[in-house]
């Protein structure tokens, strides 16, 4: 008899008394859980105003909601906490509601029989975006513009399957419906939560909302703090300067100033609310989801009403899509054990393709849970998202003595699937992500012990694009991942649909002596660019005490109480002109106009009392060389300028073309993007 070996938080409680039963009965309880009900609200045939896609023709949107139902006494939904807590039907089953949208050729059979299965970030789709190019991407009620039509000519089936508690049912965003958490005898559970409100450069919003609703009306259960960086000692507002909005207890207003004018959070400030807090979600939940509608996509025939399943019979692999916030809710999802279906005990997700997930998980699987956090250098430090085991290598962590990896549970029930671990420099600097592929110690991981799984950096890229400043001291860096992503959808699948493998592994490391402390400046390699401030600052790899229920997923200090910063973090260095030097570097990188960085700095306000020295989030810079010699040397710009770079434009042309080229031979852009790169430098004034 084969055993589930629980993680800490499943034993305590209904897990350990659920494996309990296992070891005393020898038997495994019949799983249950799955998806009872589709509710199909909208079917158009064709979409995307009836274009046809090559050999697959015309494609249709399927819109609806689905029912599921979790056994919370089953092992395999153990680690959903507060599961026992969730209100119950007649046969001890908690049921949950979630929108879901189908895009499929009209004609299955002139698909690839592969379904994107996209996970929404904050309660939007991406799969488009990001592989299409589409400027408007689909929603709940559109399927919105294909872009370039990259999946649908390929035959690829779209899946959006929502998760996320922070987007609600019944919008334009794909959201769920989830139970709140009760105490046993049937009374509100009640906690302690705390919510951060980031006012940015000119911001002075009225008013900030909260996740739960506050237990009382009594400001003696509850502060509110503020600082202007993350780094500065947070001030206590009096309880007279802050009040809630209205009865509800669902938002909270300034009554008088503070960083700002009377009434209004600002400018430029993070502002901590703690709080005793009510009704819990059953956040966790949405790990459920995600794994009971792929298998009910790729195994059912009907839900229980007879409903026939939109992909019955057609679906022979099961890809994750995913942009930032949802990838680390994959990590979690595998950490977890989730990529074992119920009752077959079968492999849910083939492959998953993350961008931009970092090393972290999500704040997501605990009681109050607030999965739209996300931490970085500036914001949300306090959030239990970064926290061991961060990488697919098992390691034994000194900090808190515990030894283990990601991907732990999915190895014991052989249902790891095939991932692609994909990020770009900003999480470097914003995210820690030298722990993925690092033992937070200074010394790289050995990345041959997880076969399964392949590693990469965009160099130079940021977390988001853009272009102008913004909230940033310098113009945003422009970059985006769509033509890597594309290629690296492609290897993926060939990979797990013929064994092909993959392209080798791409970050920095210590032993290409391409990873490095921020600081000195020197020694990271970054140049002195006049009007350009380095100060390495970063996201350091802090560890915290949560209280002693925090393995069961329940925070009881907040904010919690700094233990120390035990993990070193590390950052891609750069060559002479500030451009990384590892990773994949696309033609903008490796044949450059201009510097391109992962990191920037946030800018002051008129009127910030503190100077500004945190990070700029998500955004990069993107610092444009000189177009001449004499140019660069009035300003005092260590960079070769444009004109010292390519004697001509037929010059910069054959570079860019060279670039491109040679990434196509390493099966990192297609043939296709490898043209568009070629046109753009062709179209290009430069030098």
């Amino acid at each position: 008899m084969t055993l589930r070996v629980l993680s800490p938080r499943a034993r305590s409680g209904a897990g350990w008394l659920a494996l309990f039963g296992v070891v005393c009965f020898g038997f495994v309880p019949v799983a249950s859980a799955r998806i009872t009900q589709i509710n199909i609200t909208t079917v158009e045939s064709p979409t995307f105003s009836g274009a046809s896609f090559g050999a697959v023709g015309a494609y249709e949107r399927i819109d609806g909601t689905m029912t599921g139902e979790v056994d919370p006494k089953d092992p395999l939904n153990a680690d959903i906490v507060d599961i026992g807590l969730a209100t119950k039907s007649a046969d001890g089953k908690v049921g949950y509601s979630a929108d879901f949208q189908i895009l499929r050729p009209v004609d299955l059979a002139n698909g690839n029989h592969r379904v994107i299965f996209d996970l929404p970030n904050r309660g939007r789709a991406t799969a488009l975006t990001t592989f299409n190019d589409s400027t408007s991407g689909n929603n709940t009620t559109t399927a919105g513009s294909p872009g370039n039509g990259f999946l649908m000519n390929g035959g690829y089936t779209i899946v959006e399957g929502a998760w996320d508690i922070t987007a609600a049912q019944g919008g334009a965003s794909f959201g769920v419906t989830f139970p709140i958490a009760k105490n046993k005898n049937g009374s509100t559970i009640t906690g302690r939560a705390t919510e951060e409100f980031v006012i940015d450069k000119n911001a002075t919003p009225a008013s900030e909302p909260l996740t739960y609703p506050a237990v009382s009306a009594d400001k003696s259960q509850a502060f509110l703090t503020v600082r202007e960086n993350y780094g500065d000692k947070p001030q206590l507002v009096p309880a007279s300067g802050w009040d809630y909005t209205d009865s509800t207890l669902t938002a909270v207003k300034l009554t008088s100033g503070n960083f700002g004018g009377p009434g209004s959070f600002g400018p430029t400030a993070l502002y901590e609310f703690t709080y005793t807090a009510k009704n819990p979600l059953v956040a966790g939940l949405g790990f459920a989801a995600l794994r009971d509608f792929a298998t009910f996509l790729r195994a059912a025939k009907t839900d229980d009403k007879g409903v026939a399943n939109p992909l019955a019979g057609n679906v022979q692999r099961i890809y994750t899509s995913c942009v930032s916030q949802p990838c680390r809710t994959t990590r979690d999802f595998l950490l977890f054990g989730f990529n074992e279906a119920e009752k077959t005990h079968a492999k849910v997700f083939d492959a998953m393709l993350n961008w931009i997930g970092g090393g972290d998980g999500i704040f997501m699987n605990y009681r109050f849970a607030q999965p739209t956090r996300t931490q970085r250098q500036h914001i949300a430090r306090w959030t239990p998202e970064f926290q061991f085991p961060f990488a697919d290598v098992a390691i034994f962590d000194r900090a808190t003595g515990k030894y283990g990896s990601r991907l732990d549970a999915c190895r014991r029930s052989s249902t790891c699937p095939k991932i692609f671990e994909v990020n770009s420099e900003n999480e470097y600097w914003s995210k820690g992500g030298s722990m993925l592929t690092t033992d937070g110690q200074g010394h790289d991981l050995e990345l041959s012990s997880t076969p399964g799984v392949r590693y990469y950096q965009l160099s130079s890229l940021p977390h988001g694009a853009g272009t102008a400043a913004g909230i940033c001291q310098q113009p945003q860096n422009p970059l985006g991942p769509d033509q890597v992503l594309r290629a690296l959808l492609v290897d993926l699948d060939q990979w797990v649909s013929s064994g092909r493998q993959p392209p080798a592994n791409r970050v920095p490391s210590f032993a290409s002596h391409t990873l490095a402390p921020s600081l000195p400046q020197s020694g990271m390699g970054f140049p002195h660019i006049p009007g350009v401030t380095y100060n390495g600052i970063l996201h350091t790899g802090d560890l915290w005490n949560f209280g002693p229920k925090f393995d069961e997923g329940i925070l009881t200090v907040l904010p919690p109480q700094l233990l120390g910063t035990p993990y070193k973090i590390f950052v891609p260095k750069t060559d002479a002109d500030g451009n990384d030097i590892a990773g994949i570097r696309t033609p903008d990188v490796a044949v450059p106009v201009a510097t391109y960085t992962g990191w920037g700095l946030r800018a002051s306000a008129p009127g910030d009392p503190v100077p500004i020295v945190d990070g700029c989030d998500a955004s990069g810079q993107k610092l444009l060389f000189e177009e001449t010699k004499a140019e660069r040397l009035a300003a005092g710009d260590p960079r070769l300028s444009l004109q010292e770079r390519y004697k001509d434009h037929a010059t910069y042309v054959s570079l860019v073309t060279a670039a491109a080229q040679s990434l196509e031979s390493q099966r990192l852009l297609l043939g296709q993007d490898v043209q568009n790169y070629i046109a753009a430098a062709q179209a290009a004034a430069v030098p």
